[in-house]
């Protein structure tokens, strides 16, 4: 995303205690290459092959069906990310189109846009750009190894309430170049929509994926992924922000950690190939036409002290902070993991890849 406007929010939240409290906010923004696009969901659906629906993954070459719940860094040689000490692994599911004629075709995705001199990010041709911000440097607790956590309900299709309007949103690009790319992700709503844009994207659309600030300190996973972590007593912070108190139950303030994801629907432009009725033609592969079941898994995988180090530095902005060892684009995109369920990735489809399985949530 464009800067101009953000950069503005972090030198006030620099300024107001709400936001931090004058510690020099902390922005690491990096792109990851596709690792691989399969049917896995070590998280959700630990050991099972296939899946139930198909996901992008990045990071580190680790990953597995039966991945380890322990040390994920110490599984892998390899990762994506810019940031090579990162063996983490961050996955979504992938967005398709639907024709008229009822078949699907994969959307591709495009890099991101040049922000702090970051060619790497530009250069990724797909798979995700990873945020962690810290808004109170010094005062934020680094994920720990074996540390896992899922944002987002891929069962949702109706959100009664807009209290999670914060965290899962879409943008509708306004033309080519990332037209339309400025100020903070799902803050504006004549900008980002919760549910996936019903109209003609001239640039592609944005999705991010925000998840919780807050920790309880002890687990490092929930039978749901999700009750270990928290928002804060006031609701979801917005973006670069601290928010407001973490809960009792959850008191430990960890990195705000934000997926970007750049679909080039452009190709699908044309509505005489859209549904009849004019509806939005797109799906994400868990069969979601809304896209309010869009969600996020992260398996924490940094070496040693690597994350803390930033989150404890004031004022990084993008991929350089406190001595981290980054690599460039061309030993990124030769890390790989073998594809384990054999399907067509890019080629029409007759249905989604799955849709026959029940979904876990």
């Amino acid at each position: 995303m464009v800067w101009t406007t953000l950069l503005g929010l972090a030198a006030v939240a620099n300024a107001a205690p709400q936001f931090g409290g004058g510690f020099g906010t902390t922005m690491l923004r990096f792109g990851c290459p596709n690792v691989v696009i399969d049917r896995l969901d070590p998280l959700v659906n630990p050991g099972a092959i296939p899946s139930p629906h198909v996901h992008q993954i990045v990071g580190g070459n680790g990953f597995n069906a039966s991945m380890t719940t322990g040390d994920v860094a110490a599984t892998a040689d390899c990762t994506t990310c810019q940031f090579s000490e990162d063996f983490s692994n961050y996955w979504t599911a992938n967005l398709y189109f639907k024709a008229r004629n009822g078949t699907y075709k994969r959307v591709p995705q495009l890099g991101h846009a040049y922000q702090f001199n970051d060619q790497f990010s530009t250069q990724t041709a797909g798979g995700i750009l990873v945020y962690y911000v810290s808004a109170q440097p010094g005062q934020i607790t680094a994920f720990k190894p074996g540390f896992r956590m899922l944002s987002g309900d891929p069962t949702m299709r109706s959100r009664p309430d807009q209290k999670l309007k914060r965290q899962n949103c879409y943008r509708c690009y306004t033309g080519p170049n990332y037209g339309g790319d400025t100020g903070a992700p799902c803050m504006d709503n004549n900008v980002d929509t919760e549910a996936l844009p019903n109209k003609v994207c001239p640039g592609g659309i944005r999705s991010n994926i925000l998840f919780p600030t807050c920790w309880d300190g002890k687990n490092l996973d929930s039978p749901n992924h999700q009750d270990h972590v928290a928002y804060p007593t006031s609701g979801p912070a917005n973006f670069l922000a601290l928010g407001g108190s973490c809960p009792s139950t959850h008191p430990i303030r960890i990195p705000q950690l934000m997926y970007e994801v750049v679909w080039d629907t452009t190709k699908f432009n044309n509505k005489a190939e859209w549904p009849a009725d004019g509806s939005q033609p797109f799906y994400l592969s868990t069969g979601d036409n809304t896209g309010l079941g869009q969600h996020a898994d992260y398996v924490f995988g940094w070496k040693g002290d690597a994350l803390q180090r930033a989150m404890d530095t004031s004022g990084c902005m993008g991929a350089r902070c406190a001595n981290l060892q980054t690599q460039n684009i061309n030993t990124a995109k030769a890390c790989s993991v073998k594809k384990v369920v054999q399907e067509d990735e890019d080629g029409w489809l007759t249905e989604l890849p799955g849709m026959s399985m029940p979904m876990s949530e």
